[in-house]
């Protein structure tokens, strides 16, 4: 896995080598197609690790067999998976069953992103079982207040992630996003994941009548600010997901999704952006291949070489897959 001064390195050159065919390990490309490399795959046993995350429609197992027929026929060649909630004292049999997955042949899940609290003093000495395994890459913590967001011991331990060649990946609420930004800039090694697109709510860039009455969940304007500044740090990547689940009660059209996805792909730059499907959590207002299509859609008019980079090229430099 590459640290942040390759990864830095690699996004400045990658528009040249986004034109050029990489070769694709695990499930072919077939043709010409798009590659599709899915970022955020989530699988649950809930016999297994319990029902933390388990509500209508997702109150049941979701396994391969169910994310292999939801990508049938997309072109999905890669996918990352992450961690699902599990109670704490489950977490390393969590990661141990995501290598396994990652260990097998006949699906594309090839990496891992576990759960890891970085609260705890001992979470260097946890973390470093898996140094150097070539399956997990990264840790992903939800933070409970923005006062713990740069509590000087969880900064510390971030820091700390860039010497396991480990990544963060995070999901605030858009208030917090200013804080965030602050322990980016703290942690200057460290590969951070905005998750879900900063949960940007899409309905802040609609008109007032297209609203009906409603209030999104945050001021468009100052949304774009402080994900502005959490993008200034270099050490940065936004995957593009979630948008279409904070708008439920509106026809999740390319038009209706574009501006907030726009404003995401232009304030990260296309080289630090990758798709993800969140699957089967988007499942509560779309299929998975109906969000690729969306998305797909969207970027309709950009450059192949940049949608390669979103959809393919910059999680195989990001995760060295």
């Amino acid at each position: 896995m590459m640290n942040r001064k390759t990864f830095i390195h690699m996004s400045s050159v990658i528009g040249a080598v986004s034109l050029i065919q990489l070769p694709v390990f695990g499930f072919p490309s077939k043709g010409n197609r798009l590659p599709i490399i899915d970022t955020h795959q989530h699988l649950w046993d809930v016999n297994r690790f319990g029902d933390a995350w388990s509500r209508p429609p997702l109150d049941r197992n979701f396994d391969q067999r169910d994310y292999l027929a939801a990508i049938n026929g997309l072109n999905v060649v890669k996918a990352v998976y992450m961690e699902v909630g599990v109670p704490a004292n489950m977490r390393h049999e969590e990661a141990l069953y995501a290598i396994e997955m990652c260990r097998e042949r006949g699906n594309p899940t090839v990496a891992a992103v576990i759960a890891a609290d970085p609260n705890d003093l001992d979470l260097t000495t946890y973390l470093s079982q898996f140094y150097q395994n070539p399956y997990i890459k990264g840790i992903r913590y939800f933070f409970k207040s923005e006062e713990e967001i740069l509590r000087p011991s969880v900064i510390h331990n971030i820091q700390r992630l860039s010497t396991l060649n480990m990544s963060f990946d995070f999901s605030v609420p858009t208030q917090w996003l200013p804080a965030m930004s602050r322990l980016i800039a703290q942690c200057p090694d460290t590969r951070f994941l905005v998750n879900h697109c900063g949960n940007v709510d899409p309905r802040a860039f609609f008109n007032r009548e297209s609203l009906r009455g409603e209030t999104p969940d945050h001021d468009r304007d100052q949304w774009i600010t402080d994900i502005t500044q959490v993008a200034d740090c270099p050490n940065v990547v936004c995957k593009i997901s979630g948008v279409a689940t904070r708008a439920m009660n509106h026809e999740l059209t390319a038009q209706n999704l574009a501006p907030a996805i726009n404003c995401c792909l232009d304030i990260f730059g296309l080289d630090r952006v990758m798709f993800a499907s969140d699957w089967p959590v988007c499942l509560r207002k779309m299929e998975l291949g109906q969000w690729l299509n969306t998305l797909k859609e969207i970027v309709l008019n950009r450059s192949y070489a940049d949608q390669k980079k979103l959809f393919h090229d910059n999680a195989v430099q990001f995760y060295n897959i």
